[in-house]
C-alpha cells in the first residue's frame, strides 16, 4: 500500500473516531443538560436525607435502645386510634331516642364507656410518646424540626385532655347524643302532661278525691331510665329545669281556668273586707282544689319519677314547681287580708281563712313539710300569726266599739239602729256551728302565746257582756230624743227586734227565757204607752157632751160639731205629719200597731159622723169634714214604712288606734225586715 493511501485510511479513521467523539459529546451535553434539575432537586431533598439518615450517624448504644421506646409508645397510642375509631362507628348505631329509646340508650352507655377508657389511656399514650420524642431529641437521633413539631403536637393533646375540651375527645358526639336525649325528656313531659280542670265540688260530707298520677307508668319508666343517663353525665340540675318548667307550666294552667286575679290585689286597692268578701270565699275553694288536687298530684309524681336519686332532690323539685305554680300567690293574699284595715266584720272572713288553712293543715305538713319547702312554711307561719293575732285583737275589742256607738245620736226616725241588727246577727254567727269552734280554737292559740288558759266561759262572758252594753247604749239612745213619744217608738223597735231576732238562737238560748221575755213586755209596755200618750187622745177631741138635740138647739149642737171636728183634724194631721217620718221596721210590729191605732181612732170617728155628720154635711162644705173613715184607716195604715233616705254617716272613734273603720251608717235606715 502506498504512503498516500495509508494516509487517506489514517484521515478516514480519525474522521469516523471524531465522529463518533462528537456524537458522545453531543449526547453527553443532552444527559448533562437534562441532569440540571435532578441535581436541584436532589440538592432539595439532601436536609430530609440528611435527618434520615442520622440515626446510622447516632451512637450505637442509642439505636439500640429507641426501638424499645418506641415500642412502648407506639401500643398505647394504637389502642387509643382504635377506641377513638370505634367512637366514630357508634355514632351510625345511635338511632332516634323516641322509636328506639332502650337501644338509643345502650349505645350512648357504650359511647360512655368508650370515652371513659380514652379518657383514662389518652393520658398514658401521651407520656409515652412524650418519652420517646425526649429519648430522640436527648439523643440526636431525629431531626430537630421533626421532634419540634412532635412536642407542638403533644402539648395540643395535652391541652385537649387537660382543660375543658376533655369531654369533647369524641369531637362533641357525645354531648350531641345527650343534648337529644334531654330533648326526649322535654317531650315525654310535654305530650303527657295536660291541665287537670276543675273537679265539680264534693257533696257535704264527702272527702275530697285525690288525683292520681296524671303519668302513665310507662312514661314515668322511660323518664327515670333517662335521667340515669343524664346524671350519669352530670346533667342532673338540667334535667330538674326541664321537669320543673314543664310541670310548674302545667299547674298554672289548670289554675287559670280559675280566674285568680284576684290574688294579685294589693292592701290599698280596697277600701273594706266587704269590697273583697266573694273573693275570700273563693281562696278557700281554689286553695283546697290547688292543693288537693294539684300541688298533691305534683308531689306523688315527683316521688315517682326521681325516687331513685333521693328524698332531697324530688322534695326540692316539688318545692320549687309549688313555688312557681302560684303558692305564694295564694299565701300573700291572705296575708293582704289580714294586714288590711280592722273592722269588725273582718273578723268572720279571717276565721274563714284560718278555718281552710286549717282544713288543710295536715296537707300542708305533708306536702310542704319538708326542708326544701323552707319558704312556704314560713310565709304560711305568718299568715296563722296574722289571722290569729287579728282575729283576736277584733274579737276583743267589739265590747269597747259597742260602748263608742253610746257617744252617737239615735237614729232620727226611731227606727233601729245597724249596730243592733248587725250585733245580733253577728253574735249568733259567731255562737254557730260555722265560728264558734273555730273562734275558740283561734283564742286557744292567742291565749297560749301569752302563756294564759283560756277558758270557754270567756267567750260567752265576752258576748253576754256586748249584749249588756247593746242594753244599755238603748237606754242613753232612748234619752236622747226631745220627743218622748219618739222614744217610745224607738224601744218599741229595738225591744221587739231583740226579741225576735235572738228568739230560737244560739245567742237567744245563751241569754235565756226570762231576758228574752223581759224583751217582749218591754215592747207591749212602751207600746201601751205610745198609743195613750199620742192617738189615744185624740178620741177625746170627739166629745158627745152638749150634743143631745132639743128642740131650737140645732144651731148650738152644729156650732159644738164643727169645733170639734176642726180640733181633731188638726190634731190628727199633726200627729199624721210627723209620725209619717218615724219607721217601724219589723212588718208584724208595723202592723199590729197601725192596727191599734185603727181600732182607737176608726170606730169612734165612724160613730161620730154617723150621729153628727149631717150637722156640717148639709151645708155643703169639706172644711170640717176632712176625711172619711175609709181614709182614715188608709192613711193610718201607711204609717211607719222605711224611707229609702240616708241621714248622714256614723263613724266610730278610735281611742287605741286599731280600728279604722267600725259600723258605718248608724242612722241610716234600713230596709224593712219581713
Amino acid at each position: 500500500m502506498t504512503q498516500m493511501e495509508k494516509g487517506i485510511e489514517h484521515l478516514i479513521s480519525a474522521r469516523k473516531s471524531l465522529r463518533v467523539n462528537f456524537e458522545k459529546s453531543k449526547a453527553l451535553g443532552l444527559s448533562i443538560e437534562k441532569a440540571g434539575p435532578r441535581f436541584d432537586e436532589i440538592m432539595q431533598r439532601l436536609p430530609s436525607l440528611e435527618a434520615a439518615i442520622r440515626p446510622i450517624r447516632a451512637q450505637k448504644d442509642a439505636l439500640g435502645a429507641v426501638g424499645g421506646h418506641i415500642n412502648r409508645a407506639v401500643v398505647p397510642a394504637t389502642a387509643v386510634l382504635k377506641v377513638f375509631d370505634a367512637i366514630h362507628g357508634l355514632e351510625k348505631s345511635l338511632s332516634d331516642p323516641q322509636s328506639d329509646l332502650p337501644g338509643y340508650l345502650g349505645v350512648l352507655k357504650r359511647l360512655e364507656e368508650a370515652l371513659r377508657f380514652l379518657g383514662e389511656n389518652c393520658e398514658m399514650a401521651i407520656q409515652w410518646l412524650a418519652d420517646i420524642v425526649e429519648y430522640l431529641e436527648d439523643h440526636a437521633v431525629a431531626d430537630g424540626r421533626f421532634t419540634s413539631c412532635m412536642k407542638e403536637a403533644l402539648t395540643s393533646l395535652r391541652e385537649l385532655h387537660g382543660g375543658e375540651e376533655k369531654g369533647r375527645l369524641d369531637g362533641g358526639l357525645l354531648e350531641v347524643a345527650l343534648d337529644r336525649l334531654e330533648s326526649e325528656f322535654r317531650r315525654l313531659l310535654v305530650e303527657n302532661t295536660i291541665p287537670l280542670p276543675m273537679s265539680a265540688p264534693a257533696l257535704p260530707g264527702e272527702q275530697a278525691c285525690i288525683a292520681p298520677s296524671p303519668l302513665p307508668v310507662t312514661v314515668i319508666q322511660k323518664l327515670q331510665a333517662i335521667i340515669g343517663r343524664l346524671i350519669a353525665n352530670n346533667r342532673l340540675e338540667k334535667c330538674i329545669s326541664i321537669y320543673v318548667e314543664v310541670r310548674s307550666s302545667n299547674v298554672r294552667a289548670s289554675l287559670q281556668a280559675l280566674n285568680l286575679d284576684y290574688l294579685e290585689i294589693s292592701v290599698s286597692e280596697f277600701n273594706d273586707v266587704q269590697s273583697i268578701e266573694g273573693h275570700i270565699a273563693q281562696w278557700g275553694k281554689h286553695l283546697e282544689f290547688a292543693v288537693k288536687h294539684l300541688f298533691e298530684a305534683e308531689y306523688k309524681l315527683c316521688n315517682d319519677v326521681f325516687e331513685r336519686i333521693g328524698l332531697d332532690v324530688w322534695m326540692s323539685c316539688f318545692a320549687k314547681i309549688a313555688a312557681q305554680a302560684g303558692i305564694f300567690a295564694f299565701l300573700q293574699f291572705g296575708k293582704t287580708v289580714a294586714e288590711s284595715k280592722k273592722d269588725p266584720i273582718k273578723l268572720l272572713k279571717l276565721l274563714d281563712i284560718f278555718a281552710s288553712l286549717n282544713k288543710l293543715r295536715l296537707d300542708f305538713n305533708r306536702l310542704f313539710g319538708g326542708a326544701a319547702c323552707v319558704e312556704i312554711q314560713n310565709l304560711t307561719r305568718d299568715l296563722i300569726k296574722s289571722v290569729i293575732e287579728g282575729a283576736s285583737e277584733i274579737f276583743w275589742e267589739l265590747l269597747v266599739q259597742v260602748e263608742l256607738q253610746r257617744q252617737m245620736p239615735p237614729p232620727p226616725d226611731g227606727s233601729v239602729p245597724k249596730l243592733i241588727i248587725f250585733i245580733t246577727d253577728y253574735c249568733n254567727k259567731l255562737l254557730g256551728d260555722d265560728y264558734k269552734s273555730i273562734l275558740t280554737q283561734v283564742l286557744i292559740i292567742e291565749r297560749s302565746w301569752k302563756h294564759e288558759k283560756f277558758q270557754e266561759r270567756l267567750l260567752i262572758n265576752e258576748l253576754l257582756n256586748i249584749m249588756r252594753s247593746v242594753d244599755v247604749n238603748l237606754e242613753n239612745w232612748s234619752k236622747a230624743y226631745e220627743d218622748v213619744i219618739l222614744s217610745y217608738v224607738f224601744l218599741m223597735n229595738n225591744h221587739w227586734h231583740l226579741y225576735k231576732h235572738l228568739k230560737g238562737t244560739k245567742l237567744g238560748g245563751l241569754l235565756g227565757d226570762s231576758r228574752l221575755r223581759e224583751h217582749e213586755q218591754y215592747k207591749e209596755y212602751y207600746s201601751a204607752f205610745f198609743l195613750k200618750e199620742s192617738w189615744g187622745k185624740l178620741p177625746a177631741l170627739l166629745s158627745r157632751e152638749g150634743l143631745i138635740l132639743f128642740s131650737g138647739g140645732r144651731a148650738t149642737a152644729r156650732d159644738l160639731v164643727k169645733k170639734r171636728l176642726k180640733a181633731f183634724n188638726e190634731a190628727f194631721d199633726e200627729m199624721y205629719k210627723k209620725q209619717s217620718n218615724w219607721v217601724m221596721l219589723d212588718k208584724d210590729l208595723r202592723d199590729k200597731t197601725c192596727q191599734l191605732i185603727i181600732q182607737a181612732i176608726v170606730p169612734v170617728y165612724r160613730s161620730y159622723m154617723q150621729n153628727y155628720g149631717p150637722l156640717v154635711e148639709q151645708e155643703g162644705s169639706t172644711k170640717y169634714v176632712k176625711y172619711t173613715a175609709q181614709s182614715l184607716e188608709k192613711m193610718l195604715s201607711s204609717l211607719f214604712h222605711s224611707k229609702p233616705v240616708k241621714h248622714g254617716s256614723f263613724k266610730v272613734r278610735h281611742p287605741s288606734g286599731k280600728f279604722s273603720n267600725g259600723i258605718t251608717d248608724q242612722n241610716q235606715t234600713s230596709p224593712t225586715v219581713k
